[in-house]
């Protein structure tokens, strides 16, 4: 009599709260965040009431997570949101948010390459006063980051926490800083929270840039089979991340804020957004501060960096073991327990991006990073209000033991928020590229279309001709 093989599984009861919280802040990168997105969020966007702009998308994705906290109490899946369209509403929709998923953590990650390949040549040319094209150093960063992903877990887990610690340390510190040395000119900038500055004809541009500072979140559900009691620790150790993630960027951009007053601090974010945290850093806390932001904020790019490797290759490994796509991403390191195949193929994929950016003469920042993240934020917003439905139709028809609020009206709250907020990057791509290239406009939103659609047909297909792969889809660890 024969027996099918268990499941194969990722490394057991690797992680705790504060693991996953760490690694979840390192996906989203603070201090690049703070450092690479606020400037230009406070020039293109609604100016000194961006502060309040990470409160209320940091209050929208708590919403939002109720319903994905509580169908997390179901689901155990490696895929995350794949998993929970797929049993929300249905394979077909729950193969397109996977490939609508992977479009925008590898475009992302790529797009983060671009911007660690910009600030790595410049430190490591003031470091040894050698020059190297950014994409050489990329290079061989990429193989760098495949090392660390191809290790277990934990010991990712560890570094990813060491880092985040030091990020989050440096940004609490300028805090103190401007709160002992006092504000300036303007003493502290309350109008930043007056709704009369926050909801301005900038307000959308300014959501379109915050959202960036929350993507990955997910992160916390995909590390779902490797977490110790994944019932209770994924939920409150997404709520934990949100919170911080919510207060530490948009406390930080207030006391920059209040640090140089109002018109000042517009000015600058204008003119000198590449400096404009490292001068107020050398005022408030003196030289090491601004050279301590500098390394850690690419240390910062290689969080990051590394997080998303891990992410998408988790991806490729849950994707591979379910027979969606090349059963080899399934295979597993022996002593490791790490997706190390799928790890590769998200290696290789990296190192091809970065060298044709390279010998094509693309640039990292201006070009290459606008270009990448674009999509990647118009895939994964959108994927993000199909899990916000999947919610609702995954509780229709047994409320288990949820509420009404976490069943229905948080989902729909966030249906609502998070289909404007996309609406607003489709009718608006511009602001996400940069507006560098017209055609970009109508061509980005169209090929993310496109890859969800091809991702729907393509679980059409596998119905039709693997029907017992199909209907193994989203539910080989689920506890439903």
């Amino acid at each position: 009599m024969s027996h099918s093989a268990p499941p194969v599984t990722l490394r057991k009861d690797a992680l705790g709260v504060l693991s996953i919280v760490l690694l979840v802040i390192a996906t989203n990168g603070p201090l690049t965040v703070i450092i690479g997105a606020v400037p230009t969020a406070i020039a293109f966007g609604n100016g000194v009431g961006l502060p309040s702009v990470f409160l209320i998308i940091g209050l929208a994705y708590l919403i939002f997570s109720v319903g994905f906290a509580a169908m997390s109490h179901h689901v155990k899946n490696a895929g995350a949101f794949y998993a929970y369209v797929s049993n929300g509403l249905g394979h077909p929709m729950g193969v397109g948010a996977a490939f609508l998923a992977v479009l925008a953590y590898a475009s992302l990650n790529l797009a983060l390459y671009g911007m660690f390949g910009l600030f790595g040549s410049m430190f490591f040319t003031s470091l040894t006063g050698i020059t190297l094209p950014w994409w050489v150093l990329c290079a061989a960063f990429v193989v760098v980051v495949h090392v660390f992903a191809s290790r277990n877990i934990e010991f990712n887990g560890r570094v990813l926490g060491f880092l985040m610690l030091a990020e989050v340390g440096i940004a609490l510190l300028f805090n103190l800083g401007v709160a002992f040395q006092g504000p300036g000119p303007d003493g502290w900038v309350w109008e930043s929270f007056q709704p009369a500055t926050v909801f301005t004809p900038g307000f959308g541009s300014a959501v379109v840039f915050v959202i960036a500072a929350f993507m990955g979140f997910e992160t916390a559900a995909i590390y779902s089979e490797e977490a110790k009691n994944a019932k209770r620790n994924i939920p409150i150790a997404l709520f934990l991340a949100l919170v911080i993630i919510a207060l530490l960027d948009g406390s930080a951009a207030w006391f920059m804020i209040s640090a140089y007053g109002k018109e000042e601090a517009i000015a600058l974010a204008t003119n000198s957004p590449g400096t404009i945290w490292f001068d107020i850093a050398t005022n408030v806390l003196g030289g090491w501060a601004a050279t301590a932001m500098e390394m850690l904020m690419i240390t910062s790019l290689f969080a990051a960096i590394l997080s998303f490797q891990n992410t998408l290759s988790r991806y490729f490994f849950s994707l591979g073991r379910e027979g969606v796509i090349w059963t080899g991403f399934a295979k597993l390191h022996p002593t490791q327990q790490s997706p190390y195949v799928a790890s590769s193929f998200q290696s290789a994929l990296m190192m091809i991006g970065v060298v044709a950016a390279g010998l094509l003469g693309i640039d990292p920042l201006t070009q290459l990073m606008p270009i990448a993240a674009a999509p990647a934020s118009i895939a994964i917003v959108a994927v993000q209000v199909m899990t916000a439905l999947a919610v609702i139709g995954f509780f229709r028809a047994n409320h288990r033991d949820t509420n009404l609020w976490q069943r229905f009206i948080a989902p729909v709250i966030s249906t609502a928020v998070l289909g404007w907020i996309l609406w607003m990057m489709v009718t608006n791509v511009a602001w996400l590229t940069g507006g560098q290239l017209p055609v970009l406009d109508i061509f980005i939103p169209v090929f993310v279309l496109v890859v969800g659609v091809g991702g729907v047909f393509y679980a059409m297909w596998l119905r039709a001709a693997r029907p017992e792969s199909y209907a193994k889809l989203a539910r080989l660890l689920e506890e439903v």
